[in-house]
C-alpha cells in the first residue's frame, strides 16, 4: 500500500539537512574546481581582442588558457538556505486564516494556541505535561530548555502553518522539527487520539534533545536525523502506545503468514512502512532485554554514529541475528491463531481489491440502501485518494465519482477518518471535503455524476461521516470545532445547523436508523473521565431525535466499539470491536441486550486508522461490505448470506490470549506499559497557568557550515575564500530572515557577493524583499615569447573581467488555492562592469622580472534598470521521481524593464500530463519566451539561446564542430538564436523496471523513468522572423529517447540519446544533463 499515512513527520529538518548535504557535496566539488581554475576552461566575457594588445609588445603567441572565477559557493550557499523568490511552478500553502496566536506557559511547555482552541489546549496542557513526566522516567532525561508546543483546532489549520516549510498531507498529523525542536500538531479529533499524537511528538523532542539536535547550527552532524526512519518512528509509537496495539499487530500477523517479515537491514526500504515495523522489532528488543535498552540504543547510536554497532553493542547480537530471532518470535507468537480464525472469504466474497482493476489501498466502503451500488475510497489511479462508484454485486467499477487532485476545489475528502453517505432513494450521495481551508458537504447525482448542492461550515474545522435521515431532509454528521468532535444535524430544507452534543468527549461513526427515530454513534463518554483524563474505550451510544436523550448500548468489557450500522429492520446494530485484540464483526440485539459475532479473522477489519470506517450495511436489504487488511493491501469484500449476518455466539477460544500483543508475549519488564498506563503521574491540576500574547521575534535558527578555501598559484598568487549562510524566523515560522554571504579575499569589496532577504508570510498576501550583490568575475591569460629592445623575454599577461550585480527587488504574491496563484514583483538592479589588464615581463636567459604593471582599461558602460513583473500561475501536476505523471500546470507572465535599455519580457509555459493507459504518461509542454519593445534586440542583452538540453535537446552548443558551419557561417546554430523563442515538447513516459515487474511499486526497484521524445522550436529576430509568422526561420527538431535517474532524492540524471533531424552532418549522439523531466 502507499506508505503516507503516517501520524507525524519526524524527520521534517531531513530536507534542509539533505540540501546541506549538498551544498557540502557541492562546495567540495567547487574547492576543487578552484584549485584547477588557473589552466581551467570557462567562457569569457571580454570584447577585447587579445592579438591586438599581443601586438603591441610584439609577442608571439606560443600558449593559451582562460581562467573564470564566478560565484559558484555563492549559489550553493543558497541551496541551504531557505528559498525567498517566487517558485515557477509549484502548488501553494495558502494561509486562509490570520491566527492570534496566544502563550500558555506550563512547567515544561510553552503552548501556542489561538481563542478558537482554548479550551482545548488547556486539556492538551494536562496531556502534554503528564507526556513528559512519563517520558522522562523512562528515558531518565530531562529537556534542556522549554518545549514549544504549536496547536492547531483542526487538520485544515494546520496545513497553513509556517512553522514547516513546503505542502503537509492528509495522512501527517504531527511533526516535530529539529532546529527550534518544535512541536506542531492539529487536534487529532478523539482526545485519546491527540493524546497520543502528543506523547509520538513529545518521544520525537527527547530524541533530538538526548542526541544533540536543538543547536540551530550546522556546525556538527546531526546524528539523530541520521539514524534510520524505523528507529526513530518506532521508538516514538513504542513509548507512546506500548507494547499491546492491535493495529501493529494485524500488521504483524499478516507479515508473518505472507512470510514478508523484513530483515533489519531491509527496514529502510520504503515498501516497509516504518511505524508499525518499527515498533513490533523494538517492543521484541524491549521485551527481551528490558525497557531501558531502547534509550541505550539511541544514546550509543549517537555515539558511535551507527544504529548497527549500537544494537552489537547494548544487545551482544548482531542485526542479522536479531532479526532471525524477531521473525521466529512473531511466528510462533500468531501461528496458534492461523487454526483459531478464519480468511474473509468464508464469510464473504471478495469485490474490490487490485485483482478486480482497483487499488491497493480500497476503504471506507458504503452501500447504497437497495444494496446494487457502493462508494469508496481507492488509489485505483494511483497518485490519490479518490471516491469511486461500484457494482455492489460484482465488484466492477464504474467511474471516478471525484478526482481531488485534479480539481484545486478539493483540499480533501477525509479519506483517513470519514465515509460518504447515501440518500435513502440509493440517488444522490453526500461526502465531507475541505475547499478554501474549511470543511464543507457536497451532495452528488450518481446519475448525471454532478454536484447538485454544496454547502458551507466556516464555524466547523472537519466533518466526518455523514448519515442520511430516511425522509432526505437531515444529514448528521460527526465535526471537529474548537478541538473537539460531537454530533451536529443540518436541515438541508432550512439550510440550518444544530450541535448536538457540546463537550471534550469524542462522538464518531454516526449513523441514522431505518425508522428515522435514532442516530448510533460511538463515543467515549461512558468511559472516560475529563478530571484525570482517564481516556477510556470507545462505547457504542443511540441519541433519541425527538427527546434528545444519549442511552448508552449494551457491548463488551473490553475492547473499542465502533462504526455501528443499523439492520434494515432496525432491531439490531452492527459493529466493530477489537475485544481479542483482533477487530471483528459483532451484532447487538437492542430488544434482548444479546451479542453475536459475524466474523472472526485473522488480520480483522481495519481501515487506514484503528478508528478509520470499515464497515457498511445496506439499510434495505441483507447485504455487508467492509474491507479487511490482508497481504499489504486493504480489500473490500460483501456478504449476502443471512445465516452469516445472522452472527453466531461469541467465542471465548481466545480469552487467555490478547492478540494485540507484540511479540514476545511474556516480557522480562513492564516498566514501559506500566507507566503508559499510569494517568496520575504528573498530571497537573486543572488551574489556569499564565497566559501571555504571542509577539514576533526572530531567533537564529540554522547556521550552515562554513567554508574556507585557500590555494597557491606562482602567477596568481595566494588565493582565499569562503562563505556562510544565517537563517532567522520567528516561533511561528511567519517571518524568515536569511543571509548569505562569500568571500573572495584576493580583491576588493567588489569581490564580495551576499544576499539579505525577508519573507513574510503570516497572512494570505505572502510578500518579501531582498537586497544582493554578486560579482562574476572571469579572466582571460596568456603566455607568449618575444622581444624587447631585441633581447628574448617570456611575457604572461592577464584580463580581468568583471561584471557586478547589484540588486533589490520586492515580491508579493496571492493564492486563490492551491492550485492558483498571482505573483507580483518590482526591483531596482544595476549592473557594472570593469576591466583591468596585468602584464609581467620576465628576462628568457634569467628569469628575473623585469616588469609587473596593471592597467585598467576601458569597460562597457553599466546599466540601470528598473524592473516589474506579473504572473498567474496554475499548477494540479503531480511529481514523480523524476517528473510529472499525471495533471497540467501554466505559467502566464509579463515583465516589463526599464531604464538605460527598455523592453518587455513575456512568458507563456503550458504543460500538460496525460495518461491514456497506466504506466504511460504523456507529456507536452508549449513554451514561448520573448523580448518585445524598443530595446528587445540590443547587442547589451545576451541572445536567447534555444538549444538548450532543458529546451530542445540534440543542439546544445557544445556539441557543434567546425565542420558543421562554412567559415563564419553556421546556418543551424544561428537558428537557435534570437530575441524570441518558441518551442513544443512530447514525451511519452514510462517506468521501465515497473512496467517489467522488476521490483515493487511504481517504479520497481530503482526511481528510473524513461521516454520517447520529439522537439521542435524556433528562434526569431525582427530581422529574421520565424516561418509560422510568414518569415525565414524554420523549426529545428530532434527526436530520441530519454532516462532519467532520481539520484537518493538529491539529484535528477538524465541522459538522452537524440537525433537531431536538421544537424544531417551530426547523426545520433548521447546527451547527458542533471534536470528533472518538464
Amino acid at each position: 500500500m502507499p506508505r503516507f499515512f503516517t501520524r507525524c513527520a519526524t524527520h521534517s529538518s531531513q530536507k534542509a539537512l539533505r540540501l546541506a548535504k549538498i551544498w557540502s557535496i557541492f562546495t567540495a566539488w567547487a574547492i576543487a574546481m578552484m584549485k584547477r581554475l588557473g589552466r581551467g576552461a570557462c567562457g569569457a566575457h571580454s570584447n577585447f581582442s587579445l592579438g591586438q594588445l599581443i601586438e603591441e609588445i610584439n609577442m608571439k603567441i606560443t600558449s593559451l588558457s582562460r581562467r573564470c572565477w564566478s560565484p559558484l559557493i555563492f549559489a550553493f550557499l543558497l541551496i541551504a538556505a531557505p528559498r525567498l523568490q517566487a517558485q515557477y511552478f509549484g502548488q501553494n500553502k495558502v494561509q486562509y486564516e490570520n491566527f492570534k496566536f496566544e502563550i500558555l506557559k506550563t512547567t515544561h511547555f510553552d503552548i501556542y494556541f489561538y481563542p478558537e482552541e482554548k479550551e482545548a489546549a488547556e486539556h492538551a496542557a494536562r496531556l502534554a505535561e503528564r507526556w513528559y513526566a512519563r517520558l522522562a522516567f523512562i528515558l531518565q532525561h530531562e529537556l534542556n530548555g522549554r518545549q514549544p508546543l504549536i496547536l492547531y483546532a483542526s487538520h485544515p489549520h494546520f496545513q497553513q502553518t509556517n512553522t514547516i516549510s513546503g505542502g503537509i498531507g492528509e495522512g501527517t498529523g504531527g511533526v516535530t522539527e529539529a532546529l527550534k525542536r518544535r512541536i506542531v500538531l492539529p487536534f487529532a479529533g478523539p482526545i485519546a487520539e491527540t493524546d497520543h499524537v502528543i506523547g509520538h511528538e513529545l518521544v520525537h523532542a527527547f530524541q533530538y534533545d538526548i542526541t544533540g539536535v536543538n543547536s540551530g547550527s550546522g556546525f556538527r552532524s546531526p546524528a539523530g536525523l541520521q539514524l534510520p526512519l524505523w528507529f526513530m518512528e518506532g521508538m516514538a509509537e513504542l513509548l507512546s502506545i506500548g507494547s499491546v496495539d492491535p493495529h501493529t499487530a494485524m500488521w504483524m500477523r499478516d507479515a508473518a503468514k505472507a512470510d514478508k517479515l523484513p530483515k533489519i537491514s531491509q527496514l529502510e526500504d520504503p515498501r516497509y512502512f516504518p511505524y508499525r515495523y518499527g515498533q513490533a522489532l523494538l517492543a521484541y528488543v524491549a521485551g527481551r532485554w528490558g525497557d531501558g535498552v531502547i534509550g541505550d540504543l539511541l544514546k550509543q547510536s549517537t555515539k558511535g554514529g551507527n544504529l548497527a554497532l549500537a544494537i552489537r553493542h547494548v544487545l551482544g547480537v548482531s542485526p542479522d541475528t536479531l532479526s532471525m530471532e524477531w521473525h521466529q518470535a512473531v511466528r510462533e507468537t500468531y501461528k496458534p491463531l492461523q487454526t483459531t480464525t478464519e480468511a474473509p472469504d468464508k464469510y464473504g466474497r471478495q469485490i474490490i481489491s487490485k485483482k478486480q482493476n482497483a487499488g491497493e489501498l480500497n476503504v471506507g466502503p458504503v452501500l447504497s440502501p437497495d444494496g446494487k451500488l457502493m462508494i469508496f475510497f481507492s488509489e485505483k489511479n494511483l497518485f490519490s485518494i479518490n471516491l469511486f462508484l461500484a457494482d455492489a454485486e460484482t465488484g466492477k467499477i464504474k467511474r471516478n465519482l471525484v478526482r481531488a487532485e485534479m480539481d484545486p476545489h478539493y483540499e480533501s475528502l477525509g479519506f483517513i477518518s470519514s465515509a460518504g453517505a447515501w440518500d435513502f432513494k440509493s440517488e444522490r450521495v453526500a461526502f465531507g471535503l475541505i475547499t478554501k481551508g474549511r470543511p464543507g458537504l457536497s451532495v452528488l447525482d450518481v446519475r448525471s455524476n454532478k454536484v447538485v448542492r454544496e454547502f458551507r461550515f466556516p464555524q466547523l474545522g472537519e466533518i466526518f461521516n455523514p448519515t442520511w435521515s430516511p425522509d432526505g431532509r437531515f444529514i448528521a454528521f460527526s465535526a471537529l470545532v474548537q478541538g473537539m468532535t460531537d454530533l451536529f444535524i443540518f436541515d438541508l430544507k432550512a439550510d440550518s445547523l444544530r450541535r448536538v452534543t457540546r463537550d471534550f468527549y469524542s462522538d464518531l461513526h454516526p449513523t441514522w436508523s431505518p425508522d428515522g427515530k435514532h442516530i448510533a454513534f460511538a463515543t467515549d463518554r461512558f468511559s472516560t473521565t475529563l478530571d484525570n483524563l482517564n481516556i477510556g474505550n470507545y462505547r457504542l451510544a443511540l441519541y433519541e431525535v425527538a427527546s434528545g436523550q444519549i442511552s448508552p448500548v449494551p457491548g463488551f468489557a473490553a475492547g473499542k466499539h465502533l462504526n455501528p450500522q443499523w439492520s434494515p429492520d432496525a432491531a439490531s446494530i452492527y459493529f466493530l470491536s477489537d475485544r481479542t485484540g483482533i477487530t471483528n464483526i459483532y451484532r447487538v440485539e437492542l430488544a434482548s441486550n444479546k451479542l453475536l459475532q459475524i466474523t472472526n479473522l485473522y488480520t480483522g477489519v481495519s481501515g487506514i486508522t484503528a478508528t478509520s470506517p470499515a464497515l457498511s450495511v445496506a439499510a434495505k436489504t441483507n447485504r455487508m461490505s467492509f474491507s479487511v487488511y490482508e497481504n499489504g493491501d486493504y480489500n473490500i469484500y460483501s456478504i449476502d448470506s443471512p445465516e452469516v449476518l445472522a452472527g453466531k455466539p461469541v467465542t471465548t477460544e481466545m480469552a487467555d490470549f490478547n492478540a494485540a500483543a507484540l511479540p514476545p508475549f511474556k516480557r522480562v519488564s513492564t516498566t514501559l506499559d506500566s507507566t503508559i498506563k499510569n494517568i496520575s503521574l504528573g498530571l497537573p491540576g486543572e488551574k489556569s497557568d499564565e497566559v501571555l500574547p504571542y509577539k514576533s521575534k526572530l531567533a537564529l535558527t540554522y547556521v550552515s557550515q562554513p567554508f574556507l578555501a585557500a590555494g597557491y598559484d606562482s602567477y596568481y598568487g595566494a588565493q582565499v575564500g569562503g562563505g556562510i549562510s544565517f537563517f532567522w524566523s520567528d516561533m511561528l515560522g511567519n517571518h524568515n530572515l536569511v543571509l548569505v554571504t562569500q568571500a573572495q579575499i584576493d580583491g576588493s569589496f567588489n569581490d564580495f557577493a551576499a544576499q539579505l532577504g525577508y519573507f513574510n508570510s503570516t497572512r494570505r498576501w505572502n510578500w518579501g524583499a531582498s537586497i544582493q550583490q554578486i560579482p562574476y568575475i572571469s579572466s582571460q591569460f596568456l603566455a607568449g615569447s618575444g622581444t624587447i629592445d631585441g633581447s628574448p623575454v617570456y611575457v604572461e599577461q592577464e584580463l580581468r573581467y568583471r561584471q557586478l550585480n547589484r540588486e533589490i527587488v520586492g515580491l508579493l504574491a496571492y493564492p486563490f488555492n492551491r492550485a492558483q496563484r498571482m505573483e507580483f514583483s518590482a526591483g531596482l538592479q544595476n549592473i557594472s562592469f570593469d576591466l583591468q589588464q596585468r602584464t609581467r615581463v620576465y628576462s628568457y636567459t634569467t628569469g628575473q622580472m623585469l616588469s609587473d604593471q596593471k592597467v585598467d582599461l576601458p569597460a562597457p558602460g553599466g546599466l540601470n534598470l528598473a524592473s516589474g513583473s506579473l504572473a498567474f500561475v496554475y499548477d494540479t501536476s503531480i511529481f514523480g521521481a523524476t517528473s510529472p505523471i499525471i495533471g497540467q500546470s501554466y505559467r502566464l507572465e509579463f515583465s516589463p524593464i526599464l531604464g538605460t535599455v527598455k523592453f518587455n519580457n513575456v512568458l507563456l509555459d503550458y504543460r500538460r500530463y496525460l495518461m491514456p493507459l497506466r504506466p504511460f504518461t504523456f507529456a507536452t509542454r508549449i513554451f514561448h519566451y520573448g523580448r518585445y519593445g524598443q530595446d528587445s534586440e540590443t547587442d547589451r542583452l545576451t541572445p536567447l539561446f534555444l538549444g538548450y538540453p532543458g529546451l530542445v535537446r540534440g543542439y546544445d552548443s557544445n556539441s557543434f564542430s567546425q565542420s558543421e558551419c562554412s567559415g563564419n557561417d553556421c546556418p543551424t546554430f544561428d537558428r537557435l538564436i534570437g530575441s524570441k523563442i518558441a518551442l513544443a515538447n512530447f514525451e511519452m513516459r514510462f517506468p521501465l523496471l515497473g512496467l517489467l515487474h522488476a521490483g515493487p511499486g511504481y517504479y520497481g526497484f530503482l526511481p528510473l523513468e524513461t521516454a520517447v521524445f520529439y522537439d521542435l522550436g524556433v528562434a526569431w529576430t525582427k530581422a529574421e522572423e520565424a516561418a509560422f509568422l510568414g518569415g525565414s526561420r524554420e523549426f529545428v527538431r530532434s527526436y530520441g529517447a530519454t532516462a532519467r535517474l532520481n539520484l537518493l532524492g538529491y539529484l535528477v540524471l538524465q541522459l538522452d540519446y537524440v537525433n537531431p533531424i536538421d544537424r544531417p552532418q551530426k547523426g545520433w549522439y548521447w546527451q547527458f544533463n542533471f534536470t528533472t523531466g518538464f
